[in-house]
């Protein structure tokens, strides 16, 4: 008989289903896995001690870099604490632009990680499918905010600006002919809202093919199925969230059970898996799509009705109009204060937690009276998924190892922020 010996490896630094830069130490039995360490900290950022030396404003790009597939959910977790602090109103509208950008930002995360986790098990064409929406998806976010992923579009008080009344159009050039360009161009003709009306009429559609090429695919189901099952008491002492956790059957999500901004006046059901294992955490994660898809459709509805102003009034907090900068002194001198020493928040501590697509994101945010916050503490979803990899794993194959970081939806920046 040969001699079988366990033998230590290394997974990693650089791994595409990752999203960033994981080093897994792995302890195995053959191809079987008997232990699995999760070495973090390859790509810190110190967002956390950043935002002790940036003004309260100056830390929103920041949030837009943690888990940079979800830009504009890590921003409202920061700014609902900054205004939780302040006792800040927010006007309605800009509740409802918020909440439809959560759920626009919701589909651009599950889409990568369906793209992602299908393509680190085998599945190649889900990828490109997925990323002909993302760039829809995009053009919404650039729309808004002139960036395409890093939007800084939430801010204390509301949101940046309204939803602009013109889509941006494709031009002709070289490599597109006008007939092309026409096509392209065909569901801008309008406003943003139109263009995102356009989009979700379309989206279901869209859904029905991944299903179509994954669902009921045999070789999804036997990669998936059985693999990193977490039973719901074991889920709920790790620390799931978000689809992690509904996956095992739990049914909390934030959106229902703790509703912030508008969640308690849009309609929508909460997916809930059964057994546990990476095929259920795929299939919630896919119903979810489908449920933030009527949401916008309800905010569309909304927004069309009322129109009204986006951001607070307060101009201690929130920028004067820049027309009236022109010709107003107070207005510019609320300008020039707000954009180089920044507004003071009240002393004391806050802590918001928003349904994030891949879990609770959660701001505790400590407040001295200053301009700058004296301590921020960020809840990432991820980091309480990755350390629940080893139990995951054990007793799995390597291959099945790729399953299970694709199933979890892991991304760097907000692990090592």
């Amino acid at each position: 008989m040969a001699e079988i010996r366990n033998y230590t490896m290394n997974f990693g630094p650089q791994h595409p289903a990752a999203h960033g830069v994981l080093r897994l130490v792995l302890e195995l039995d053959g191809e079987v896995i008997e232990r699995a360490d999760p070495h973090i900290g390859l790509l810190h950022r110190g967002t956390e001690k950043l935002a002790e030396n940036r003004t309260f404003l100056q830390s929103v790009p920041y949030m837009d870099r943690l888990d940079y597939v979800s830009m504009m959910a890590n921003e409202h977790a920061y700014v609902m604490a900054i205004e939780k602090l302040l006792k800040l109103e927010v006007p309605e509208r800009a509740q409802y632009i918020r909440v439809m950008f959560d759920e626009i930002t919701r589909l651009l995360n599950h889409l990568l990680w369906l793209g992602a986790h299908a393509l680190d098990v085998g599945a190649m064409t889900v990828f490109l499918y997925a990323f002909r929406e993302r760039e829809d998806l995009f053009d919404m976010y650039e729309a808004v905010s002139g960036a395409r992923m890093h939007a800084a579009y939430y801010r204390p008080g509301g949101v940046y600006r309204d939803l602009p009344e013109q889509m941006p159009q494709y031009q002709e050039n070289n490599f597109r002919s006008k007939s092309d360009t026409k096509a392209l161009n065909e569901n801008r003709q309008g406003s943003v809202l139109d263009f995102i009306e356009d989009f979700t009429n379309r989206f279901p559609a869209y859904v029905d093919e991944y299903e179509t090429l994954l669902t009921d695919n045999r070789i999804w189901k036997q990669r998936t199925v059985g693999i990193g099952v977490v039973s719901p008491e074991r889920a709920l002492a790790l620390g799931l969230t978000g689809p992690m956790l509904r996956g095992s059957g739990v049914e909390w999500d934030l959106r229902k059970k703790q509703p912030y901004e508008v969640y308690d006046k849009v309609d929508f059901d909460i997916p809930v898996g059964v057994n546990g294992d990476s095929y259920d955490r795929y299939l919630v994660r896919v119903e979810e799509m489908r449920q933030s898809n009527r949401i916008i459709k309800q905010c569309i509805d909304w927004l069309r009705k009322n129109p009204g102003p986006v951001i607070s009034a307060d101009h201690k907090i929130t920028p004067p109009a820049r027309e009236g900068m022109k010709h107003d002194m107070e207005a510019l001198i609320h300008h020039f204060k707000l954009f180089t020493e920044g507004f003071h928040v009240p002393a004391g501590e806050a802590y918001v937690g928003i349904e994030h697509p891949k879990g609770e994101f959660g701001i505790y945010l400590v407040s001295d009276g200053a301009n700058k916050p004296y301590r921020l503490k960020i809840r990432a979803p991820g980091f309480a998924h990755l350390s629940a990899l080893d139990e995951m794993t054990r007793g799995h194959m390597i291959a099945d190892l790729v399953a299970v970081i694709g199933t979890q939806d892991i991304v760097f920046g907000e692990i090592d922020r």
